[in-house]
């Protein structure tokens, strides 16, 4: 039996305020300008693009499913429509071909033709329900790949642990009617951040490190996948070279792969994003954008910010802030959980405390 203690810490959270009140708050560099897209949107979390005008959004904690509505292309959502309800956290949202995938703790749905049924949702179809059921780092992150599946990641049900299962803390990708389930890569604690370069078609993802090692180790990661069977070392390493104190002696780090980039530690990165478009100075465009949701357990909290990894030739060679300010002192006004690109080269930032979802452009 496995018994999961949760400690509340004093770090301070003010009640969730009109998201508009604090948008002086967020500093982004020279040019760029931030604007609430959509608001009171219960635990925003995971974001995905629809046709134009037309954004998808999974939710945690309330259960809900909705689709956000930008009917004029003025960069605010006219409409919200809730898809789904009651769901057991339907982080993760998938759009493809017309259909939109849900992903549960346990189970994958599809609502088929869905842009033509936001008032009108059809049933949800289940295409897997065999994943596990442990809810801790069950929330999934699903996003279709260039190779057409589905992937899924599954986290580890714990801090820290060897579980005999090899789905947990893990990736998996499937078809998309649920068939040929496999593993695609291992060691991985708890990603709830997928991307594909728009470049070289392969995967990247983020991913938490485990807690109680005190506040400044280990880092969390942004890690590159460039082919199946890979493995990136939890529970035996984390971050490349430090030695689990529990079961570092059982594996040598040098087995695994390293990340591409040491993030910060315990910032809780989340959604990730690479840009396609020119909307961006030229400078941004060999970035990846990260959603540092933020610490919850450092005696000084750090993330609560978007981050950019710059790269070249697929080696990182700044790590910074990009768009900060949700963390004032100890009082934290907003919690950035995922990143998505537009076709106009906007850049949405969903934000599950303050309830509501920003929109980042550059003015030239």
């Amino acid at each position: 039996m496995r018994i999961i203690l949760i400690l509340t810490l004093a770090v301070v959270t003010v009640q969730a305020q009109n998201p508009e009140e604090f948008l002086n708050e967020i500093n982004l560099p020279e040019g760029f300008k931030i604007e609430v897209f959509a608001s009171n949107i219960e635990n925003a979390r995971s974001l995905e693009k629809g046709p134009d005008g037309v954004v998808f959004l999974g939710n945690r904690g309330g259960g809900k499913v909705y689709a956000l509505v930008d009917k004029d292309l003025d960069g605010k959502a006219d409409n919200t429509y809730v898809l789904a309800e009651g769901l057991n956290q339907p982080n993760g949202v998938a759009f493809r071909n017309g259909d939109l995938y849900i992903g549960e703790i346990s189970r994958i749905s599809v609502m088929r033709d869905i842009v033509n049924h936001l008032v009108d949702p059809p049933k949800m179809e289940t295409i897997r329900d065999d994943f596990p059921t442990e809810s801790h780092h069950g929330a999934k992150h699903i996003a279709f790949g260039p190779d057409g599946k589905l992937y899924v990641p599954v986290g580890a049900p714990c801090n820290i642990c060897l579980e005999e299962d090899e789905r947990f803390a893990s990736i998996m990708r499937m078809n998309a009617d649920g068939t040929e389930l496999e593993l695609f890569a291992s060691g991985i604690r708890n990603t709830v951040g997928l991307a594909w370069h728009p470049q070289t078609k392969e995967l990247w993802f983020t991913d938490n490190g485990r807690d109680w090692l005190g506040d400044n180790k280990p880092n969390d990661e942004l890690n590159h996948a460039p082919r199946q069977g890979m493995h990136f070392g939890y529970p035996f390493c984390h971050n490349g070279d430090l030695p689990d104190p529990k079961f570092g002696d059982q594996r040598d780090c040098a087995e695994f792969e390293p990340p591409v980039q040491k993030l910060l530690p315990h910032i809780a990165p989340l959604g990730l994003t690479f840009l396609e478009k020119d909307a961006f100075p030229e400078s941004y465009r060999s970035s990846v954008f990260i959603a540092e949701h933020g610490s919850w357990n450092r005696t000084t909290p750090i993330g609560y910010r978007v981050s950019r990894v710059e790269l070249i030739d697929g080696k990182a060679v700044t790590y910074e802030a990009f768009a900060d300010g949700w963390l004032q002192g100890s009082k934290r006004l907003g919690r950035p959980v995922d990143v998505l690109e537009l076709n106009d080269g906007s850049l949405l930032v969903s934000d599950d405390h303050a309830n509501c979802v920003y929109r980042i452009t550059y003015t030239k």
